[in-house]
């Protein structure tokens, strides 16, 4: 429970403005109080913090609203188990009040956005007698700090429960186990409701708006420069304005060097950016509800292994980098993640790197000295600082702790710039969504429109009491059941009407509804490519789209997924393992299916060559699929599948590099089919019957 704030006094619009309305806010209002520069969770925190005092605020962000490291997280609300044991090692009082600090504003999040968030018990798995005693304390604490706003009380599990409620535990040398309870949110759209709440509380907040420069005067009597206001450039029109504001705030995060420098060339750095690549994995590598916690991997970082959007989650690194707005996830950093997974699972269970459906790099703006390397040892407190020219920065932190660093940031520009505004009252403050949401909405959607239930789960644990709203512009199936909502891949649960409703909330490009509207990009990386041909076919009808229009947003979608997103490292599993490790009578068998299909010993099989085989066991594939089946394999992009090809997807199929090959699968479908139907000749003989 937390005890919320006094009320916010100001009404808060039925409905959140267009982006148009926002971009004639931001041109046509005189002089801010504030402008925010930056739309990740802190810059949103800090709009939303200065409107609800009643400051007069803008908000510009020059990609989509967390389009950065705050939809990239480890997905969790929490206070920092390892932050609470360096600050008992340490006697660091600092860090204790970093982790006591957290775990309020982790029950703050809970209580305000239940749609979007819910506390997630975690495993503790110990395989040295001694360590329970060690880590039983050390968890107890953790409660302790927390206080009444401790989720759940920990408990210890003996070996045969923890292996009861996690049976893909690696089973020897297991002592026992210790479960504690955090938080888990869905990121982006918890960004994104911080970002619309602010909106409707009156912030004129535009997301693709990019900050050219800074603007400044001169104080008559002293000489001396001011911030006054941003320059700012439209990204989709290039259209160029003006914003004028009393106070500018820097909530860039990574970048937060970048825009200091915009303010004085000669000032020194104070983030150090770390990278945090996660892996996502299928649901069956872990229980539906239970995380695991690795304390201590070969090299010291802490990896968490959850269940989120009933996948897995696996991560997360920590290596020094530099800052990009596109950062990449790496081969070996993925291999890394998936090595500690394999040392915590059973060897009962192959984890294989086909298995990885998406991969991500986020990029921490950790607060450092410039000089210092070692970025693991760094804490995750922030800091705020006021430049000589009235830029107010607030940088470091954590997305837990978004709306303390928000409230830090906003009393630091009152007390710097003289502006009249009240307390803070974002404490206990309902997100969008928040207000009429309960457990069981979702029933009600079920009834009411004859959605599916998974689907209405759904959209009542992401939208909140707003999905009604994503309900009533659903179209009708035309089947007996589901009624409505088209769903826009099959294995999930992403419906038609959410495009519509996402180009509401501010969605002004294909990779903002793939990745932060939806979540698909971040679950599985091909069902996000396969959507996306519809996806852009509603944009394009609601947004006006050219046919040259729609052609970039698919390669841009595209790009992101193959390079942001992990498609790269996936694809290139059967070119960089182009090595053919099968023994001799493993060849010799998938030669024989190869040429089951490759009737003429061409020495490669193409679309029509398939579809003879198919037609032939009366299995019938449209052409176009066949052709993305096809090209999942053909590594020259030919037109056309060799036997090297062939040979080498098995070869890598086989050590785990690949999983799901639909090529593969329907080979051997088709030749166990061709086999059964081989006629078996019978001679009569001695009259017999």
């Amino acid at each position: 429970y937390v005890q919320a704030a006094e009320p916010v006094n100001i009404p808060m619009k039925n409905h959140f403005p267009t982006r148009e309305d926002q971009f004639l806010a931001l041109q046509n209002t005189s002089e801010f109080d504030v402008l925010v520069i930056g739309g990740g969770a802190t810059g949103c925190g800090c709009a939303l913090d200065a409107v609800t005092r009643g400051l007069k605020t803008a908000l510009v962000e020059r990609d989509d609203f967390s389009s950065g490291t705050s939809s990239r997280s480890t997905k969790l609300i929490h206070g920092g188990v390892r932050y609470l044991q360096k600050a008992i090692m340490r006697l660091d009082f600092e860090q204790y009040r970093m982790v006591k600090e957290a775990l309020h504003e982790r029950a703050n999040l809970l209580e305000i956005a239940p749609h979007l968030s819910g506390p997630l018990p975690i495993m503790l798995p110990v395989y040295k007698w001694w360590q329970l005693p060690y880590y039983w304390v050390g968890i107890k604490l953790y409660d302790l700090v927390a206080g009444s706003q401790c989720l759940k009380s920990s408990y210890v599990l003996s070996k045969s429960r923890a292996l009861e409620l996690f049976p893909m535990l690696q089973k020897d040398r297991l002592v026992g186990a210790i479960v504690y309870y955090d938080g888990q949110h869905n990121d982006a759209r918890m960004n994104l409701a911080i970002a619309l709440t602010a909106a409707r509380y009156g912030a004129a907040t535009a997301n693709y708006t990019e900050v050219v420069h800074l603007l400044k005067k001169t104080e008559p009597k002293s000489g001396k420069e001011y911030v006054c206001g941003a320059r700012c450039r439209d990204v989709l029109t290039g259209q160029e304005f003006d914003v004028k504001a009393k106070c500018v705030i820097n909530a860039t995060g990574p970048f937060t060097d970048s825009v200091r420098k915009m303010d004085d060339q000669e000032v020194s750095n104070i983030c150090q950016p770390s990278a945090g690549v996660h892996i996502v994995m299928p649901g069956y590598y872990s229980p539906d509800n239970m995380g695991l916690l690795d304390p201590a991997t070969s090299d010291g970082r802490v990896i968490f292994f959850l269940p989120w959007e009933k996948m897995t989650i696996a991560g997360t690194t920590d290596t020094p980098t530099e800052v990009t707005p596109h950062p990449i996830p790496t081969e070996e950093d993925i291999n890394f993640i998936l090595t500690e997974v394999r040392n915590y699972l059973s060897c009962d269970v192959e984890v294989r790197r086909g298995d990885v459906l998406a991969a991500w790099s986020g990029i921490r703006p950790l607060v450092t000295d410039p000089s210092s390397k070692d970025t693991q040892s760094i804490s995750r407190n922030h800091v705020v600082a006021v430049s000589d020219s009235g830029l107010v920065t607030i940088a470091g932190g954590k997305w837990t702790t978004y709306r303390s660093m928000a409230q830090d940031t906003i009393d630091a520009a009152i007390q710097a710039h003289n502006l009249k505004a009240g307390p803070c009252k974002t404490v206990g403050l309902l997100l969008q969504g928040a207000k009429d949401w309960s457990p069981t909405l979702y029933i009600r959607l079920v009834q009411d429109y004859g959605l599916e239930s998974e689907v209405a789960q759904h959209l009542a644990s992401t939208y909140g009491d707003k999905a009604f709203e994503v309900a009533k512009i659903a179209q009708v199936t035309g089947k007996r059941w589901p009624i409505v909502g088209k769903r826009l891949v099959s294995e999930f649960p992403y419906i038609e009407a959410e495009v519509m409703y996402g180009i509401k909330e501010y969605a002004c490009t294909a990779v903002d509804m793939i990745s932060r509207r939806t979540r698909l990009a971040f679950l599985n990386v091909q069902a996000a490519d396969e959507a996306l041909p519809r996806i852009i076919d509603i944009m394009g009808k609601e947004l006006h789209w050219s046919e040259q229009k729609k052609k970039e947003e698919l390669e841009s979608a595209k790009k992101f997924l193959y390079y942001e997103m992990g498609y790269k490292a996936k694809s290139e599993q059967l070119t960089d393992s182009s090595e053919i490790t099968l023994i001799p009578s493993d060849i010799d068998r998938y030669k024989k299916r190869f040429h089951m299909f490759d009737k003429e010993k061409k020495g490669f099989i193409t679309i029509l060559d398939v579809q003879s085989v198919l037609e032939s066991i009366s299995i019938q594939i449209d052409e176009n699929t066949l052709h993305e089946i096809l090209n999942e394999v053909d590594l020259n992009k030919n037109g056309q599948v060799e036997l090297d090809e062939f040979l080498q997807l098995m070869s890598a199929i086989q050590k785990g590099y690949v999983s799901g090959s639909r090529l593969a699968v329907l080979m051997k479908t088709a030749e166990e089919n061709l086999r059964e139907r081989v006629v078996i000749p019978v001679d009569r003989s001695g009259g017999g019957l």
